[in-house]
Formats: structure tokens, sequence, C-alpha cells
């Protein structure tokens, strides 16, 4: 049977794309892509055993952290992390109309953000709207003379889709990092490792003690991110990945067990590959 994997819809997303090069560096050749709607929707595809596998973006280099990935992870930690992919991110305006005649442009929130310099130079009184995703844009604006979508390039369909301009995104280096979630046990040896968690109390050097744990080891700690609790005000969760030297599994170990007395909660998403797709 394919592996079936659940990515964020509809086709032609960068999501899509990430899962395809995510399965062809896991060794799957057949696979049964499932699209859904929202990036919640993706993570409990895998956790509640729709599907075995899920492609979710974590972070853009411009944007930061993507929130919805994030609180669905650490919703669902009995996933795992089994590969990360780096993917390049170049944005095209695409229309039926002219650019002169645009007055809305469709998109995900992230692809919005990431072209806000570009959009207030050269359509700077048109309306903008958040989409699912950029593929959902792309399918709104067709046929509409007087609305844009921002999306891969990858969509324009001749006859129905023209590039208006590509590419439009600001920082030329914009890339975003896919996780490849599955559930099962936890790998503990790879080039990163990624955990998340809650402290016992709120207090001058909580945080700081958790962080010590790092330190002592020697990790190089490559991302830190906090997210509200979503319980009370002034309460967080933290989301870490450290660089594993030599891909050692013993350091992921020994780190788990010097977090784990500190923390309230503890998830710890195992060890993991990381490549980068260097083409456009």
């Amino acid at each position: 049977m394919p592996i079936s994997v659940a990515f964020l819809g509809p086709e032609g997303t960068y999501g899509e794309r990430a899962a395809r090069a995510l399965l062809d560096l896991e060794g799957h050749d057949q696979a049964r892509l499932v699209a859904c709607v929202g990036l919640r929707s993706v993570v409990e595809h895998v956790a509640d055993g729709r599907c075995d596998a899920a492609v979710v973006p974590v972070e853009n280099s411009v944007e930061g952290g993507v929130t919805a990935s994030l609180d669905a992870l650490w919703s669902n930690p009995q996933l795992c992390i089994r590969r990360a992919l780096v993917l390049p991110i170049r944005h095209a305006l695409l229309s039926s109309g002219k650019l002169d005649e645009i007055s809305e442009v469709l998109s995900h929130p992230q692809a919005l953000a990431q072209c806000s310099g570009w959009l207030a130079r050269h359509v700077p009184n048109a309306l903008q709207l958040a989409t699912t995703s950029t593929a959902e844009a792309a399918r709104m604006v067709k046929g509409s003379r007087f609305r844009a979508a921002i999306a891969s390039p990858s969509l324009h369909q001749e006859g129905e889709l023209t590039a208006l301009a590509y590419p439009i995104n600001d920082a030329a280096g914009n890339c975003t990092r896919f996780l490849f979630l599955q559930r099962g046990e936890r790998r503990q040896q790879g080039d990163v490792a990624s955990l998340a968690f809650s402290l016992h109390r709120n207090a001058p050097g909580a945080l700081l003690e958790a962080l010590a744990a790092v330190a002592d080891l020697g990790l190089n700690m490559s991302r830190i991110e906090s997210r509200p609790s979503k319980r009370e005000l002034g309460e967080y969760v933290f989301f870490l990945d450290v660089e594993l030297p030599d891909a050692r599994g013993a350091l992921l170990q020994q780190l788990t067990e010097r977090l784990e007395p500190l923390c309230e909660h503890l998830a710890q998403f195992g060890a993991y590959p990381s490549s980068e797709l260097t083409d456009a």
C-alpha cells in the first residue's frame, strides 16, 4: 500500500511541492497525497491515523514561526519529526487582468506579509484578503480582472491566469522550513532535534535554568520560539531546536533527562536529518 501524506491543499501549494520532495528524500516511490483545509487539519490527519504522515511549514525566514503548525504540534505530542526540508519561496502575482486593474490581492497571510513591501509600492490601494492557501487564492481569482493572487508561478495556466510580476517577495532569500511528521518511535540520531516544553513556574531564572541544560551539554540552539499556553496570560510554551554534533543520540537523551525535572510538560519530537532544496 502506498503511504498516505496530508498537506495543506489544494493542489499546487508550496506544501505539496515540499511533500513530494520530502517523500523522495524518505525513499517513498509511491504515495497518496491528501489535500487538507487548514494546518491544524493537516496535523490531525496523521495524529488520528487517517494518514500515515503529514507535511507542514514550521518556520519562514521572513515571517518567523508558523503559529498554527506550532500549536498543532503542542496539542499532539505523540507525533515525531522524521525529516526537515528548507524550500526556497518565490512568489508571483497571478491574475486574469492587468496590473493597473487590480483592486484586491488574495493569498495566505504568510504570503501577503512576505510581499507587503512590493504590494505597497505597486498596488498600494488594493485590498488584501487572506485565504487558506496560496493555491486556493489562485483558484479564487481565475476569470476576475480586478483580483490577483500571490502564489507559486507553477499555478500559471495559459488562458486563465497570467504572471503579472515575478518574483515579488520582498526578501530574495525567502525560504520556508517544512516538517515531515509521523506517529511512532522517536529517532535519537540526526542533525537536529526538536523539543517543546512549559515550565513549572513563571519566576525569575526559570527559563534560564532550562536553557542552561542546553548550554552545559555544549549544544548549539538553532531556534527558540514561545507561544501562549492558552491557559492564562503570561504563561508560555517554548519550542526549541538544537543541533546534534556528529548526529549523536546520547546527547538528546541527556538533554531530555535534564529538562524533565524543570518542566511541567515536555514534548520531545525526536532527532532527524535536515535538507535544503536549492532550486527555486
